[in-house]
């Protein structure tokens, strides 16, 4: 813990007798704060504050050898950066390395020197789940427990957040919904904000198990997510949760959120092989990221694209039979 600067602090007593292992922390603070209370009048509970601020930076002042590390550790996070930006592989493999040498838990060190020497998506896994390993021993237990809910406003934990994303990625990428899920999850957990994006992965991998309860509870966490691919996704949950008046009520809402997902879930318009790098609400971009996330799920369960289609059919017939109402043409006449 940092003091702030100008602060003066009380000195910790020290005992006659000396004992190199001390007294626990937390008795040490309160020794030392019933000493300091019997001699102070505080005015108020400002001064009471900063008293205490003092204290607890004295006690909790690092060592020279946490700074020492904590040095290193710096020192290697920017050659991992280096490494990332780095033009050649050969120049990428040597400052991973350096960092390494410096910091053997660099997760970004780790995951440049994966992405050069990984020959399979298997290898990949492997290599990205040591580097999520390794994340998890820099931070610590304490630090994860502490910090859960908030995890990515703290820059410390970004090169973690990021392995885990790539790894849950991969993993969705290569079959394994299970272990995919779980990575999702695991970053939801720690980051409910989701600043980096993936509950639209995790309900597309809900739903494409038959996770009725799991879609239930991710679309009611974020019930004010108002994207192409909750709305869709609802519209499902509620299909296979056999809701048909529910998931008809949902199908208008999805319709007004991105009337483009229809076009190709139906199959009146093919997708382009490849995805956007941006999009805007309602377009034709956003139903193209939305089915990268929920295609599968809507395939895996074929009655559900049937009802769809059937839907479709059914919204044609009407308005062409609106087109064909002969219309009413009313004069008002007016009494001489």
């Amino acid at each position: 813990m940092t003091t702030t600067k100008g602060t003066k602090t009380a000195k910790l007593s020290k005992s006659k007798t000396p004992n190199l292992a001390g007294p626990p922390i937390g008795q040490q603070l309160l020794q030392d704060l019933q000493k300091e209370l019997g001699k102070r009048d505080f005015a108020n509970v400002g001064e009471l504050q900063e008293f205490m601020q003092g204290l607890m930076g004295q006690v909790m002042k690092p060592s020279q050898a946490d700074l020492e590390a904590d040095t290193l550790k710096d020192e290697a996070q920017d050659l991992a950066f280096a490494a990332m930006e780095a033009k050649t592989k050969a120049q990428a493999r040597k400052l991973a390395k350096q960092a390494l040498a410096k910091d053997p838990d660099c997760v970004d060190a780790l995951v440049v020197l994966a992405s050069i020497e990984a020959d399979s998506p298997q290898q990949m896994i492997k290599s990205l789940q040591k580097a999520v390993e390794a994340g998890e021993r820099s931070l610590g237990a304490n630090f994860i427990k502490k910090n859960k809910g908030h995890f990515w406003g703290l820059i410390e934990t970004r090169p973690y957040m990021r392995t885990l994303e790539q790894l849950a990625s991969l993993l969705r990428a290569e079959g394994d919904k299970k272990e995919a899920i779980k990575q999702y999850e695991k970053m939801l957990e720690l980051n409910p904000n989701d600043n980096q994006g993936v509950r639209d992965q995790l309900l597309g991998l809900y739903l494409s198990i038959g996770g009725i309860d799991e879609a239930g509870k991710l679309l009611a966490d974020y019930k004010d997510d108002a994207s192409a691919c909750f709305a869709w996704g609802r519209v499902l949950e509620r299909f296979l949760d056999g809701d048909l008046p529910g998931a008809e009520a949902a199908l208008k809402e999805a319709r007004k959120t991105n009337r483009f997902v229809e076009l190709y879930l139906s199959g009146q318009k093919e997708l382009p092989e490849f995805l956007p790098n941006m999009y805007s609400p309602g377009s034709d971009e956003e139903a193209m990221l939305c089915l990268d996330n929920l295609a599968l799920a809507w395939m895996e369960f074929p009655e559900a694209l049937v009802w769809l289609i059937e839907q479709v059919a059914k919204d044609a017939v009407q308005k062409k039979t609106a087109s064909r109402k002969p219309k009413v043409v009313r004069i008002n006449s007016r009494r001489q």
